[in-house]
């Protein structure tokens, strides 16, 4: 629970907020007894799509909620996909227009991501510093990130799933080079306890329920 509804509904309605966005298909597992209406936001309509198809990985999942759109006869495999952590409940409108406005015209796609800020130091085996890394080449990936359909169902079947810990590092398995478009340290990624009254915080700043 996140300011008194689940997480995930700030998150659809985050991506709800953008009407280039056409669809908003949230792929859970067969199992999930968690999910109940309560977690679509009050504005939800029938551009959300709850799909059952959830996989082992997260590559499986991504694969598995492209060939549910593949299938459907408007949709088409050139389109573009945004695939969001249901975790990042903070996305701003302005970061998802800078998303789809920067990559509108690009031929392979990108990310949402911040440089690296902080000093970087690389650990040896017994938790001590084996060297300082540079940082300038350096940025934190973040969510959405932004691919056609058909490039993005054949990265991930190309690659590892175990590997592809995010979508971008499927498509670079191909040789290519998805674009780093500037995001938001408030686009935060909730992984721990602590994270939420950040959270909180983040979203009491920009928006009112």
């Amino acid at each position: 629970m996140l300011n008194g509804v689940p997480l995930i509904r700030h998150t659809i309605r985050a991506l709800l907020s953008e009407p280039r966005v056409a669809k908003v298909v949230v792929v859970l597992s067969p199992e999930d007894t968690d999910w109940h209406e309560g977690c679509l936001p009050d504005n939800a309509t029938d551009r959300v799509h709850v799909v059952r198809c959830g996989g082992a990985t997260r590559a499986d999942s991504v694969i598995n909620g492209i060939n549910w759109l593949l299938e459907k006869p408007n949709v088409d495999s050139n389109d573009w996909v945004l695939v969001h952590d249901a975790a990042r409940p903070c996305l701003s409108p302005t970061q998802i227009d800078a998303l789809l406005t920067e990559l509108s015209d690009d031929p392979v796609g990108g990310l949402l991501a911040i440089p690296v800020a902080d000093t970087v130091k690389r650990a040896n085996g017994e938790a001590r510093v084996d060297g300082t890394v540079d940082r300038r080449p350096l940025w934190l990936a973040q969510t959405p990130q932004m691919f056609r359909l058909q490039l993005l169902a054949r990265a991930l079947s190309t690659v590892d799933p175990a590997l592809a810990t995010d979508e971008s590092s499927a498509v670079e398995a191909l040789g290519l080079q998805p674009k780093l478009v500037a995001g938001s340290l408030s686009n935060l990624k909730v992984t721990y306890p602590q994270d939420l009254p950040l959270a909180s915080a983040i979203l009491h700043s920009t928006i009112t329920l």
